[in-house]
């Protein structure tokens, strides 16, 4: 018997908070909210000449333990002062120490894109995040063929889904579901591993999509090696909350 991962057990919870999700609110009235929303443009962030920087606001992570305290409207105003062309905002509350609460008051206090970032399963989460958030991410690895179905739901209220891979297998699933969007996590989240070389393997077999390197961006030398190998943007969360300074030094690579 395979043993779970804590991919398996965020995901376990994640399917818990959908639940409730599901209990406590009417999927159509939450639908026409998520249309209504208006929401900023992530994708096009993302195109802008040279590299974007996401940047990320999260107390905690599996992986680094606790972090730091955060207010998240300060961050994200700090962040879009040192030059980031996204947030990232952890809304998932048992490993990250994130909320809803933490991306609305991100979000109210900058003028950047926004995305959701947690461990969506559910398509009731795609319509929440359609409400408040300007872009959800996606992790290939908690689907199979109903990752297009996601992809299409999170375009039509108007998202653009970020659609998060490891390996060759769920590149194609990603090109398969129609994502413009695809980020490749550098970090292997069965076993925290870490490998700026997956980036670089995976890039050539995405031609066409916008590229986000995720996890182990570290520093502008490392992200400038994660853009001669085709990224279009960094994902940057721990180092950025150790030292935020990075985040302008990332900005002005070309």
């Amino acid at each position: 018997m395979r043993r779970a991962t804590v991919l398996d057990e965020l995901a376990t919870a994640a399917m818990l908070r959908a639940e409730e999700l599901r209990s406590t609110v009417d999927l159509d009235t939450l639908y026409q909210e998520a249309l209504l929303f208006e929401k900023r443009d992530f994708a096009g962030a993302l195109r802008r000449p040279g590299l974007t920087v996401i940047s990320e606001i999260k107390r905690a992570s599996p992986s680094a333990g606790f972090i730091r305290e955060a207010d998240p409207a300060e961050w994200g105003a700090r962040y879009e002062s040192e030059g980031a062309g996204c947030l990232s905002v952890l809304t998932e509350p048992e490993r990250f120490m994130g909320s809803l609460a933490d991306l609305d008051a991100a979000r109210d206090n900058t003028t950047l894109p926004v995305l959701r970032k947690d461990f969506t399963v559910d398509e009731a989460q795609v319509l929440e995040a359609g409400t408040r958030a300007d872009a959800i991410l996606l992790i290939a690895a908690l689907f199979d063929a109903a990752l297009a179905r996601y992809v299409s739901l999170a375009v039509e209220v108007g998202l653009t889904p970020l659609v998060e891979i490891h390996d060759e297998e769920e590149a194609n699933l990603a090109l398969e579901s129609g994502a413009s969007v695809i980020g490749v996590n550098n970090r292997d989240l069965r076993d925290f591993s870490v490998d700026l070389g997956t980036f670089e393997r995976l890039a050539p077999k995405l031609a066409g999509a916008t590229l986000v390197a995720e996890s182990g961006v570290k520093s502008a030398e490392d992200a400038r090696r994660l853009r001669d190998a085709g990224a279009d943007a960094v994902l940057v969360g721990e180092a950025a909350m150790r030292d935020p300074d990075l985040v302008a030094k990332m900005a002005r690579i070309s």
